[in-house]
Formats: C-alpha cells, structure tokens, sequence
C-alpha cells in the first residue's frame, strides 16, 4: 500500500475515474501512481498529455531506449514500481531480459551498445549531479544523438526522475509486471 491511501473512487472526478476505470480493464488494477497523481486532477491531466507526446512514434527517441534509460532512473531513484513498469515496457519494445536485468551494471557489461552506454551516462549525470554538466558531455552525446535527440531525451530524463522520485516517496507499490531490471544495486 502506498504511503497515502487512495480515496474512494466516487471522490475522484469522473474523468479521472473514466481513466482508474479503465486502467482496470487494462493491467487488472489501478496502478498505485494513479490513484496518487488522481489526488491532483489537472496535473494528472498534463502528466498524461506529456506521457502521449513522449509516446508518439515521431518522438526523437525510440521507446526501447527511452525504457532502458528509465530503468536506470528508477533504480537510482529507489522507486521500484518504476523499474517494475519500465522493465517491461523495455522487454515489450523489444529488449531482452539480459540487458534488463544488468542496467545496473551496465558500465561492466559487454550488453550494451555505444549510444545505449552514451545514454545510459547521461541519464546517470543528469540524475545524479545535473548542476555539474557541462559543454563537454554534450559534445560526448553529439557522438551518437542529433542535438533534437539530445534535448528529447534530457526531457525523457528530467520527466522519468519526476516521476521516480514521485512514486518513490509516496511508497508507490509495485505492480507485478516483471522481475527484470530489479538486480543490481538501487544506489
């Protein structure tokens, strides 16, 4: 259970209880961060206006990047429902549980590539020290990003860290959906 309970879901309005609903339908239950950011109906709106532009297929990052880095954060952040959801959206974009389950470790690791480890680095800077990049990391991911990629996925970063640490401080349970990504230490 969440550090904070969930209202009864008469309380919520009634488009927020359209989408409780049909979370539901979809994955079996509300999942724990919604019936939080439900709490906060207009920011949970743009939350998931966001979510939708992230999602489209013309955004400059694809989706199996975009999850394994997310992985990262969420295991930075401590935020296990975090690693739980993007473990599995990464494995639907079609990753595989290898390199799901050695993010942590991705420094040692002979599974990822180039760009992945670039990416991977940055996610790790921009969590960890943000006020300490500087002009010589970009120079670094110009290596393997276009400077629209660059910004797309610093967006992607600054989003999963909000949302990491969100969850992660409000207690927000895992859902079950997979068991890769969650070795590794969660600094």
């Amino acid at each position: 259970m969440s550090r904070i309970a969930p209202k009864p879901l008469h309380e919520y309005p009634f488009y927020i209880r359209f989408f409780l609903r049909r979370q539901r339908r979809v994955y079996g239950a509300v999942l724990a961060p919604s019936w939080l950011w439900g709490r906060l109906p207009a920011a949970f709106l743009g939350l998931l206006g966001l979510l939708g532009v992230f999602n489209r297929r013309s955004y400059p990052v694809d989706s199996r990047l975009r999850s394994l880095v997310s992985i990262r954060i969420a295991q930075l952040n401590g935020c296990h429902f975090c690693v739980d959801l993007n473990a599995y959206n990464f494995l639907q974009a079609q990753g595989d549980e290898e390199r799901a389950a050695q993010v942590a470790e991705w420094r040692e690791s002979d599974a990822f590539d180039r760009r992945e480890r670039a990416a991977l680095d940055w996610a790790e800077q921009v969590t960890e020290d943000c006020a300490g990049t500087g002009p010589e990391q970009i120079e670094g991911l110009r290596e393997h990003f276009s400077d629209d990629e660059i910004t797309a996925l610093t967006a992607w970063v600054g989003f999963q860290n909000m949302s990491a640490k969100f969850n992660a401080a409000l207690g927000a349970e895992e859902h079950g959906f997979c068991d890769a990504g969650k070795s590794g230490k969660t600094d």
